[in-house]
């Protein structure tokens, strides 16, 4: 249902992967930008709460990617020729 949703409102799994790959470029961004002004322990939270969000978004991915192959086969049964 939502893998659907998000499919119609124009998201594709290669959004997905890419805001996954985004996602650990931030965090190692903002974990070396906050490791110069900050504690180390507060950094290091930083960038592991930023990196967590790239299991989500490929996980998303995946889910997009087998919707988009799921839409695109022909249903099982089928047979196009009469």
């Amino acid at each position: 249902m939502i893998v659907k949703k998000l499919h119609e409102i124009g998201l594709r799994s290669e959004h997905a992967y890419a805001a996954a790959l985004g996602s650990i470029a931030l965090s190692f961004v903002s974990w070396s930008a906050s490791s110069r002004r900050e504690d180390i322990e507060r950094a290091d939270r930083w960038g592991i709460f930023v990196g967590e969000w790239a299991p989500t978004f490929f996980g998303l991915g995946l889910a997009l990617a087998n919707y988009e192959r799921s839409e695109t086969e022909a249903p099982r049964g089928f047979d196009p020729a009469p």
